[in-house]
């Protein structure tokens, strides 16, 4: 009889452990395409229905979600979607800087001609979005031509570091990304690293890589006063 109770218990806990990596993904997408602004209400039981699944998942997600500064939780009380704060911005800031600065480097130093292809590509795919005013595809096209440098110079766990600790800076980012010119900016940026880096000149990759992180917080004054609401010091 215990075992006959057990299985189904195991069972639950399996497609739980299953779901909340899903739910994670889905909600983290939400609060930095501002889907779900800061200040925004999180309730588990709500998010459950919503979902499909039971509030376990849920419940992990939100866990992950505040270890990332993306979520508050007031217990007893409330979950609410956390405001952007400058400091982790500038941190993760610095933190992407000096990793894809060596990356760069790195690559234009032993340029590969499939990775150029890709990064063509992925350019490409993000005129396209940019044209279309499709902003959250061309904001997962920017991750993705940033993840392919990652991988050509086979740091891909640090990707993984970086996206953990990007979340403040991303959402500052897409604030910022409808301003006019910006999405042309950013291609203008990723096409001159694409031609440093197959030219193997790291100085000029180096060059464009800084000019490029360095866009959205040289501009933090002008988002601010258009969304004070959203950031906190």
């Amino acid at each position: 009889m215990e075992a006959t109770h057990t299985a189904p218990r195991a069972a639950r806990l399996d497609r739980a452990r299953q779901a909340a990596p899903q739910v994670f993904e889905r909600l983290r997408n939400a609060i930095i395409a501002l889907e779900l602004p800061p200040g925004a209400p999180l309730s588990r039981a709500v998010l459950a229905g919503q979902f499909g699944v039971s509030l376990t998942p849920v419940r992990d997600a939100l866990m992950r979600l505040e270890e990332e500064g993306l979520v508050d939780v007031f217990p007893q009380h409330a979950t609410v979607v956390s405001r952007i704060d400058i400091s982790r911005a500038e941190l993760a800031h610095f933190l992407r800087q000096a990793l894809e600065l060596e990356i760069v480097r790195l690559l234009a130093g032993n340029c590969d001609a499939a990775l150029v292809v890709r990064l063509d590509q992925a350019i490409a795919l993000q005129q396209q979005f940019a044209k279309a005013g499709d902003f959250e595809a061309f904001m997962a096209g920017d991750n993705d031509f940033h993840a392919q440098l990652y991988a050509a110079a086979c740091k891909q766990e640090l990707w993984t570091l970086v996206r953990s600790r990007s979340g403040h800076i991303d959402r500052l980012r897409r604030l910022h990304l409808p301003s006019p010119g910006k999405a042309q900016n950013i291609v203008r940026h990723h096409r001159l690293i694409a031609r440093a880096i197959e030219a193997g000149d790291a100085d000029a990759a180096q060059q464009h890589l800084r000019m490029h992180l360095s866009g959205t917080l040289s501009e933090l004054d002008k988002i601010r006063s258009h969304h004070p609401e959203y950031l906190t010091d």
